[in-house]
């Protein structure tokens, strides 16, 4: 299951630059940066842990866990992709979908750790890699991406500060339309549209 040919550091750097486009958490912060401040309390660790058991997850038992609960990987990507097409509308159209959960780290799971950073996109890109990579590789390639998000999380504030009232609107609703496309896409490609 992990030795599919050896360890190439090439393989390291093309894995973890696709699991980042894939993952997308810089163009998720104008979203996260909107539901942290409807939390009382946000976790970048649990978020990040959260995300990084999802993945291992899939990587380890995800078609056998979908195939169990009846499901195809299009019908979890669908799924995903409503939940991404709402967080677009919310940050276009400035509306509120996702209000604050009494478990104060409930935005640290839903929707940030799934499906913004562990998203159908992610977990069925981690399984369709086990095809062609040394699952060693691909596990390297999560840490790094982890460790990664981790760094976006925890500075969020201050990315925040950078960006400033304006730029957080304007960076949130383009990033919204670029979610919605996103949303679009995967539902496209797995309805058969």
């Amino acid at each position: 299951m992990l030795g599919k040919g050896e360890i190439r550091f090439s393989d390291i750097v093309t894995l973890s630059f696709t699991l980042f486009a894939v993952i997308d958490v810089l163009g998720s912060v104008p979203a996260i940066i909107s539901i942290k401040r409807k939390m009382n309390n946000f976790s970048a660790m649990h978020a990040t842990l959260v995300s990084g058991i999802l993945m291992l997850l899939f990587f380890f038992i995800g078609e056998q866990m979908l195939d169990y609960m009846g499901l195809d990987i299009s019908s979890f990507a669908i799924a995903g992709s409503i939940v991404i097409f709402i967080l677009g509308l919310e940050m276009v159209l400035g509306m509120e979908f996702f209000r604050s959960d009494k478990d104060l780290n409930a935005g640290s799971v839903v929707p940030i750790a799934f499906p913004m950073i562990a998203g159908s996109g992610t977990l069925t890109t981690i399984m369709s890699l086990k095809a062609a990579y040394n699952g060693y590789s691909i596990l390297i390639a999560i840490l790094i991406n982890l460790v990664f998000v981790l760094i976006i999380l925890k500075t969020i504030d201050f990315i925040e500060k950078i960006l400033g009232p304006s730029g957080i609107s304007v960076i949130r609703k383009f990033f919204g339309v670029i979610l919605l496309a996103i949303a679009v896409k995967i539902f496209k490609s797995n309805f058969g549209v």
